[in-house]
């Protein structure tokens, strides 16, 4: 679906360099802090951002070179809306149904009507939570091939994004060929969604793994001075200074739970991998 190659943006005090594939049925999660490149990704994706070198391709076409078609079978939800505040729900049904012909209409109003969305209200009238529920709902309207989303559960309470979550994966189900790349600081969301993560930290790829991998190998070590200086490090993606020590980050907690049970050691999450792997040792 995606191939990016040496995609690079440089800015004044960053620089995008990284490479990725999200093949045909895949759910891929860019995780890392505010900053870290995800949404410049997304955009440079789309070509709403120009690159400076390197090359992206969508349906084994260059973006650049996408075709009506192509982009038909786009569900996109950034952080800026492509439609008018003035415009309400039922304007935005009849533009979506003159631009996609796979538009269905009858669905679109239920997810909206699932999602507490009124229908005539103008969308400057949306609370930042109500906007996020639509741009998710507009992307999913005509069953498109490749979603990309860029933090769509950010500023929704627990039960909105569970909402959201739960309408995701139903078309994701429903549609088994679709793939989804989609960028979040909440990890929990991503853990419950994707196959793989990405973790990016100024601009470039730090981790990539399976989530099932992650979540079952990956562990955080938490060692005082004198473990710490005894400690294998062959195994240590990264560690941070912390009060009692050092909190390291491993992909083999099984070695370490065998090796040193002295230590004690817990799963890893994305929340670790944003945190410990966001600043990594040097060396």
């Amino acid at each position: 679906m995606i191939k990016v190659e040496n995609l690079k943006k440089r800015y004044e005090d960053f620089c995008l360099d990284l490479s990725f594939e999200l093949p045909k049925g895949r759910v891929s999660g860019l995780v890392g802090r505010n900053g870290a490149g995800k949404s410049t990704t997304l955009k440079s994706i789309l070509g709403l951002v120009k690159a400076d070198e390197g090359s992206v391709r969508i349906f084994g076409r260059d973006v650049k070179d996408l075709s009506v078609e192509d982009k038909q079978r786009l569900g996109i939800a950034m952080s800026e809306s492509a439609f008018s505040a003035y415009l309400n729900i039922e304007a935005i049904a009849r533009i979506l149904k003159q631009m996609y012909p796979r538009f269905e209409e009858e669905r679109f109003f239920e997810l909206c009507k699932k999602m507490s969305l009124p229908v005539r209200k103008q969308i400057k009238e949306f609370s930042t939570g109500m906007k996020a529920r639509l741009k998710v709902i507009i992307a999913l309207s005509h069953r498109a091939d490749l979603l990309l989303l860029d933090e769509p559960t950010a500023g929704l309470d627990v039960e909105a994004r569970n909402e959201i979550l739960d309408i995701l994966r139903d078309y994701l189900a429903e549609n088994e060929e679709a793939s989804l790349l989609i960028s979040s600081h909440i990890s929990s969301d991503l853990e419950g969604l994707c196959d793989d993560i990405y973790l990016i930290n100024d601009g470039k790829i730090l981790l990539h793994e399976a989530t099932d991998e992650l979540l079952d190998k990956y562990g955080v070590i938490k060692a005082d001075e004198a473990l710490f200086e005894r400690l294998d490090k062959e195994h240590i993606l990264a560690y941070r200074k912390e009060k009692y020590g050092y909190a390291l980050f491993t992909d083999a907690k099984d070695y370490y739970k065998e090796n040193y049970p002295e230590a004690v050691i817990e799963n890893g999450s994305i929340d670790d991998l944003i945190l410990i792997m966001g600043k990594r040792r040097e060396g």
